[in-house]
């Protein structure tokens, strides 16, 4: 089996459900990614009740590697964090997922991400990136990248071009697969002459939801599909609860969306490329790694957060086993 090394923004995520309203006073666009500095922390602090908050390692390509760990798949993760509480939770929760660590430490503070998950399930995410941020292209050695066959990467980390384009090179150097999942539409709004040139030189499978795709290509789900098989290998468009289209090499696939009582869709597209990325280390067929994702994405959502709870991932076994038995 393929093992997968993934690379982001170490966080930890503080998650809270929240009216629409707060948003508007907050003035942040509802399913956004927005960096933020302590003075919004502050702000944050004041609208909302953080004792009630669900606390988890997270960080997309964290949560992406931390999924096909618990699928039984081989991953690592890499990351910087601070030399704080905060830093040691992400550290002793990376492994407790069965995830290889390869995390620098940092003398600032550990990143977070505030996640407001409105009442639909849609998810606004407040980052402050602290060490997560500092992560540079100087950090990075060879030796990770030539034990692993897929590089995984978030597009968080497009604001630093330096490290990402090292990153992919290393990877492509060790003869690794790239995959990167485009993250945000703000994120390819405000970065995508880099992102197209990144994504045509180098990367070999992307993931993107419907909004992505139409910020990436200009187009709709499945002309966008079209657009984005041309530049890459495989090519993946999220439709929510449509479900998935996929395409390599001429030939597309759809893949249905399993019935789910969403109540917060943090994690969901992590937790799909995560099945995804799964089904692949194990050469199996792409409709098949589709459907795993699906589902796992379907079960994520009814939960608050990235993590699920071990009795779910026994279901999701059973499930998974099923549908690779059957194809």
């Amino acid at each position: 089996m393929k093992k997968v090394l993934g690379m982001g923004n170490a966080l930890t995520d503080i998650l809270l459900q929240i009216d629409d309203g707060v948003l508007e006073k907050l003035n942040l666009r509802k399913g956004s990614m927005q960096l933020i500095n302590s003075g919004k922390i502050d702000e944050l602090c004041t609208l909302l009740d953080f004792s009630k908050a669900v606390k988890a390692t997270g960080g997309s390509a964290s949560n992406t590697v931390y999924g096909i760990a618990k699928l039984g798949g081989e991953a690592g993760f890499f990351g910087k964090i601070g030399e704080d509480d905060t830093g040691d939770f992400f550290l002793d929760d990376t492994k407790n997922n069965g995830v290889i660590p390869y995390l620098i430490v940092d003398k600032q503070q550990s990143g977070s991400s505030t996640v407001l998950v409105s009442k639909d399930g849609e998810r606004t995410m407040c980052t402050f990136l602290g060490a997560a941020g500092e992560l540079e292209a100087a950090d990075l050695s060879t030796a990770p990248f030539e034990n692993y066959d897929i590089l995984h990467i978030e597009g968080f980390l497009v604001q630093n071009h330096a490290l990402i384009l090292r990153a992919v090179q290393m990877a492509k150097a060790a003869g690794m697969l790239v995959s990167i999942d485009l993250a945000s539409f703000n994120v390819i709004e405000e970065h995508f002459e880099f992102l197209n040139s990144l994504v045509t030189k180098y990367v070999d499978i992307v993931f993107v939801n419907e909004d992505e795709a139409r910020a990436f290509t200009g187009k709709k789900p499945k002309d966008a599909l079209i657009a984005l098989s041309q530049q890459v290998d495989i090519a993946i468009v999220k439709t929510g609860k449509k479900g998935s289209m996929i395409a390599s090499k001429g030939v597309q696939y759809s893949v249905k969306a399993y019935k789910a009582d969403c109540i917060d869709t943090t994690g969901a597209g992590d937790l799909y490329a995560a099945g995804f990325l799964y089904g692949l280390a194990r050469d199996l067929p792409l409709p098949v790694c589709g459907q795993i994702g699906s589902w796992i994405s379907s079960r994520i959502v009814q939960v608050i957060g990235a993590k699920m709870p071990d009795e779910l991932w026994e279901e999701i076994h059973v499930k998974v086993n099923q549908i690779i038995a059957e194809s």
